[in-house]
């Protein structure tokens, strides 16, 4: 179960050190960093995760408050992977919309094949839509807060399969 979310990244770095990314992202100026964290899987590192808000702070559910999450990714993985795994979870997680194979179209469109040290940022707009950087590049957007909700539980809810981790995202 633990294997699906690695390779998630919805997955989404072999170094020790946070400052290692090469990451440039467009995380707004205004945003302030609620935490990071590393999921590593068995012997194998595979993305560092930061959450940003504008407040520096973070509470489930979203609701009005705009996030942002970045992922830098420290292994290869397959865009199809990642979608594939965003499904599996979303199961799991006993979320269903009528739109969600919309959604997963979407992402298996805009989301590019991952490369050990790529990064991906999702940024959550003033109207809850999400928008989908490669470093500086936009990818994409879906919009609907209810996408922006069920993606992002796959960390932040209580219910994510990484309950340590998500402690550290979100700065508790």
């Amino acid at each position: 179960m633990k294997a699906r979310i690695a390779l998630l990244a919805l997955a989404l770095l072999a170094s020790p050190a946070w400052a290692l990314s090469q990451c440039k992202s467009e995380v707004p100026s205004d945003f302030k960093s609620v935490g990071k964290t590393r999921l590593s899987v068995l012997f194998w590192d595979v993305y560092d995760a930061t959450l940003y808000s504008k407040s520096g702070d973070f509470n489930w559910p979203l609701g009005q408050q705009q996030v942002a999450l970045q992922l830098d990714y420290l292994r290869d993985i397959d865009a199809a992977d990642l979608v594939d795994k965003t499904a599996e979870e979303w199961q799991r997680m006993g979320f269903s919309d009528q739109r969600q194979s919309q959604w997963l179209q979407t992402l298996r469109d805009i989301w590019p094949d991952i490369k050990e040290n790529d990064c991906l940022l999702l940024l959550q707009t003033e109207t809850g839509a999400s928008q989908f950087y490669q470093g500086t590049t936009l990818l994409g957007t879906i919009d609907s807060e209810t996408f922006t909700e069920q993606f992002l539980a796959i960390w932040l809810s209580p219910q994510t399969d990484y309950p340590d981790e998500r402690k550290e995202l979100i700065g508790e």
